[in-house]
């Protein structure tokens, strides 16, 4: 349980995965680290039961949300190392203009507005946004209250007028949010 000798990283996988992420070659090789003691199945794969054992995520009340995205270009029930390095790379800090596109705003942008497109056809509706809220506050807030958050919310960030928000309505609420710092995990050098 734990750490597999059997798996290794060969140099050109850190290559592709560095020029895909972004992420430096030691930074690589500590999340593999922390990736391998996830797979206590020793399969090269975790599943969401894994990833659900991550402290940091277990605790955070969108984690089923997260857990989600790990799988969301999966066609199965199971997340490779690459595919984990992917999702982890919307978290990268920019830094020194170092961009890839998968840390750029609009990526970032992008996996933030599927935490809320619960059902994932291109908008988020009131329905979705209630069950995030409720994610997010559990019963901390009366349901009316909830109700009028969401309604108040929809209105100030629906520019269309469809009763929904869609991506472009979603990018434009956050344009002067700050979404590299709020969205960027300082990974270990």
């Amino acid at each position: 349980m734990g750490n597999k000798s059997s798996l290794f990283l060969r140099n050109e996988e850190i290559a592709q995965i560095q020029e895909e992420t972004g992420f430096t070659p030691n930074q690589i090789e500590r999340l593999f680290s922390r990736f391998t003691s996830l797979d206590r199945n020793d399969c090269g794969t975790l599943s969401r039961e894994d990833l659900m054992r991550i402290p940091e995520l277990a605790i955070n009340p969108l984690c089923e949300r997260i857990v989600h995205s790990f799988f969301a270009e999966s066609n199965d029930d199971r997340v490779n190392f690459r595919q984990f390095m992917n999702v982890l790379a919307h978290f990268r800090p920019l830094r020194d203009n170092k961009q890839s596109k998968l840390n750029s705003r609009e990526e970032k942008l992008k996996f933030a507005f599927k935490m809320y497109d619960l059902d994932d056809d291109g908008v988020i509706s009131r329905d979705e946004l209630l069950s995030i809220l409720h994610m997010m506050v559990g019963a901390n807030i009366s349901q009316d209250q909830l109700v009028s958050i969401a309604e108040r919310t929809i209105l100030e960030a629906d520019l269309c007028c469809q009763g929904k928000i869609s991506f472009e309505d979603f990018c434009k609420a956050l344009d002067r949010t700050d979404v590299d710092q709020k969205m960027s995990i300082r990974f270990l050098n």
